[in-house]
């Protein structure tokens, strides 16, 4: 074994150069989502690209998906190399889409310019650097070890960052993350090299609708301003469930801190007249609102039932509607996800852990994630628990302008994840 670890180890410390390009290749397809360009065109060349070094790759629609449709059809990768016995198979899963580009760029961020060790772009972080490393380091296994036992798969999939309905959640309906198939997955999620997340904390979103009476501006007092009721419910929610959220904390071991304790984000407000048509340059009618809504976006922790957690607001919006003479309103379920949390002791995470510890010396945090993930649609749909996010990456830096991975960083993460696969194949 020791022969073993140190093959592995030299392939991967040759194998930078092409870590590096192959990054750079990925982030230089802007595959942006919304509304999911270039989708096809990353998977057909990664594919062809993964051929070439000898795996089995299928290109996936997500037909009928969340997202799917003709115009911006949801396509995803999955690559098979199988070894000479069988044995386990190890799955790779990593998110090809990246969110919108957004202000403060000081670079190009579709260029995957290098600097002081680090590559920049929108999606180097999150997470093609993620991908690209678990593409280099299953290689540099395969190389140093030909004659391994069970199955390596890596997948690139579409739609994480809108919910993964698209992804992940379309390839575990079909079988692709079922435990007779797969056995350890592994997530290259940007944590920081040196942990290992085991899950993520619950989510609901629903959308709250307050309702009114339209009438003339000029005589509010003939309507009922839906606006105004909706206030009222804003107004409870910083009287009553924030300081009630603020108490509910969790032993799980979430990060940042902050996040320890259940959330609840007002993700969008709208009340009135619609927005008006680009270019249009009149004025609003008067008229008082009928109609107005709110989305909402609320984390909860393993502790709590999603029964409970929409209960509060039910119960919140009753306070309202009993206080308020001719209040109605209506909530509507948009998704939900419950949370998840792999045991410590699960194959993959012990393999991982170990693997930490000889390539950093140092033994790694186990934290779980404040927002969701694609382990959600591989624990639910897929029923396969053996599940973890690992990758290289500081993940403050998602989303950010100037977004950039390290290269360093990618080569530790590359020769961990090689390492698993020594230890569980």
């Amino acid at each position: 074994m020791t022969d073993l670890i140190a093959a592995i180890l030299a392939e991967v410390a040759a194998s930078r150069a092409a870590l590096v390009a192959l990054t750079q290749d990925l982030v230089r397809i802007p595959t942006l989502n919304p509304p999911g360009r270039n989708y096809r065109e990353l998977v057909e060349w990664l594919g062809a690209r993964m051929q070439a070094h000898g795996w089995q790759v299928e290109l996936i629609r997500a037909t009928g998906a969340i997202g799917d449709s003709d115009t911006w059809p949801r396509w995803n990768m999955v690559a098979r190399f199988e070894g000479a016995r069988p044995g386990d198979c190890v799955h790779f899963n990593g998110h090809h889409d990246v969110v919108e580009v957004g202000h403060g760029w000081t670079r190009d961020p579709f260029a995957a310019e290098i600097e002081g060790g680090r590559i920049y772009g929108r999606g180097t972080c999150d997470m093609k650097g993620g991908i690209a490393t678990a593409i280099i380091a299953a290689e540099a296994f395969i190389a140093a070890n030909p004659d391994f036992a069970g199955t390596i798969e890596v997948s690139a999939t579409a739609d994480e960052e809108s919910g993964g309905y698209g992804g992940v959640a379309y390839l575990a309906e079909q079988g692709y993350f079922s435990p007779e198939r797969v056995q350890h997955v592994i997530i290259p999620e940007p944590l920081n090299k040196d942990r290992i997340c085991l899950g993520h904390r619950g989510v609901w979103w629903a959308e709250i609708e307050t309702r009114g009476r339209i009438a003339h501006g000029s005589m509010p007092f003939l309507g009922d301003s839906a606006i105004r009721h909706m206030g009222a419910v804003l107004e409870e929610m910083e009287r009553s469930l924030y300081p009630l959220l603020a108490g509910k904390r969790t032993e799980m071991p979430v990060v940042p801190d902050g996040a320890k304790q259940s959330t609840l984000n007002i993700n969008s407000i709208h009340g009135g007249e619609p927005e008006p048509e680009p270019g249009f340059t009149g004025f609003p009618a008067p008229c008082v609102a009928d109609r107005c809504t709110i989305v909402i976006d609320r984390r909860f922790v393993i502790e709590e039932d999603l029964a409970d957690v929409k209960g509060e607001v039910k119960s919140l919006m009753e306070r309202v509607k009993a206080a308020r003479p001719g209040f109605a309103y209506e909530i509507r379920d948009m998704h939900e996800v419950i949370p998840t949390m792999t045991d410590a002791g699960a194959a993959v995470v012990r393999s991982t852990a170990a693997a930490i510890e000889k390539v950093l010396g140092a033994r790694p945090d186990y934290v779980v994630s404040p927002g969701t993930y694609d382990q959600k649609h591989i624990d639910r749909i897929g029923r396969l628990h053996n599940c973890i996010a690992y990758g290289p990456g500081v993940l403050d830096l998602a989303h950010q302008p100037d977004e950039w991975i390290g290269i360093d960083d990618m080569m530790d993460s590359a020769r961990v994840m090689a390492l698993v696969l020594a230890e569980l194949l």
